[in-house]
């Protein structure tokens, strides 16, 4: 196998105009006359193989034609992924600090603000003693406090706390007074296509009434909550006795009727709101699963596994108050079905705890929310 020759001090020769060097060693042909070989490397230029660019130059030139900037570039892209993942870390440093100064005497005090929060607070009181007599009826220690020494003291004890729930009840009712005017506002904010100057006046008239044509066109949950609302009032009336106690009675029932319809309504929305949940928690447990595969470690993930993670979380966050709801709205249809099928067997047990149980229920769902809206107004503060 032949090797190239090197040009040495010895065989460079004085360069004449038009004529060419020649190398002792019969190389000759390998070499041109236009040649330099003054440099300190050269190659065969009829070679194959096209010469290399020096590291130098390379380095010297500092270019992304020749790829010298390689390493700096994926530096640079990893100095990025490290701050787009600090400024991920300092948002959930920030709401974990914003959380730490929200007090629960704040919540507390936010919710019961609301007429919703201090009818979730006297409802819980309420079942709390419906409960308490139940247990004070089938235990022994109502045995043992029958036989005390002041029997009369007990039993209007009884008596005062059969009265307060009773009483609790009726506050409950009036301070749900006109909650009507809620589904339909729901119903008035519906805008219909502003009419031209074009049509005629028959049209004009018709578009100066529309609510007919609203509520006609109004979601059947609004509408069974306006009709429940309205019909729950007119009961609340008959109870303080402005109205008639029969009038009461059918308002009554037509309430409890819409009540069991819009939870049946509210836990097929419930189903589907989990199911849709459900699907899009599996989408981003298979990218976390396809991004684990990659062996990624805790400090080289990537942020779009940083932000899989908080959206499967938030995800996983939604699904538990949607079992929540699922769970109260459950407990309210054990209880209206009592009511409209007049089922007796243990009517008092189950009622008791089904409404403590949708009581207490409502209470963390009430709570959530009104630190959900503390924690807003904190971080935009």
């Amino acid at each position: 196998m032949s090797s190239i020759g090197f040009p040495s001090e010895h065989d460079h020769l004085p360069l004449s105009s038009g004529s060419s060097s020649n190398h002792a060693n019969g190389d000759s042909q390998f070499y041109s006359a236009a040649f330099d070989t003054s440099a300190s490397f050269t190659m065969n230029p009829l070679s194959s193989h096209p010469p290399r660019t020096p590291r130098t130059s390379v380095i010297a030139n500092n270019t992304p034609a020749f790829g010298g900037s390689v390493y700096e570039t994926k530096e640079e892209a990893e100095e990025g992924d490290a701050v787009e993942a600090s400024e991920i870390d300092e948002e959930e440093d920030r709401v974990k600090e914003a959380e730490n100064r929200i007090r629960k005497e704040e919540v507390w005090k936010e919710m019961f603000l609301t007429s919703y929060g201090r009818d979730k607070a006297f409802k819980i009181i309420q079942y709390s003693i419906r409960v308490y007599l139940l247990f004070h009826a089938h235990i022994s220690v109502g045995r043992l406090l029958r036989r005390s020494q002041r029997p009369e003291l007990d039993a209007g004890f009884l008596k005062r706390l059969t009265a307060t729930a009773s009483g609790l009840s009726l506050t409950r009712k009036t301070l749900l007074l006109f909650n009507w005017l809620q589904p339909l506002t729901e119903i008035m904010a519906q805008q219909s296509v502003p009419f031209s100057a074009e049509q005629s006046t028959e049209t004009t008239k018709k578009a100066q009434r529309p609510f007919l044509h609203m509520v006609l066109y109004a979601p059947p949950p609004v509408l069974l909550e306006l009709v429940n609302a309205i019909a729950d009032d007119i009961a609340t009336w008959s109870k303080l006795g402005l109205l008639g106690k029969k009038l009461g009675e059918r308002a009554g029932r037509i309430s409890d009727w819409c009540w069991f319809l819009s939870t049946l309504v509210g836990l097929v929305e419930n189903a589907v709101q989990r199911q849709v949940m459900r699907s899009r928690e599996q989408e981003v447990e298979g990218r976390l699963y396809d991004e684990s595969l990659t062996g990624a470690t805790a400090k080289s993930k990537p942020k779009s596994t940083k932000i899989d993670e908080k959206e499967l979380a938030r995800l996983q966050k939604q699904d538990y108050w949607l079992q929540i709801s699922r769970a109260k709205l459950f407990m309210d249809l054990i209880f209206v079905s009592y009511e409209l099928f007049y089922i007796r067997r243990a009517k008092d047990t189950v009622k008791a705890f089904a409404g403590l149980s949708s009581a207490i229920l409502s209470s963390a769902k009430a709570y959530n929310r009104h630190k959900s809206s503390l924690l807003k107004s904190a971080l935009s503060s």
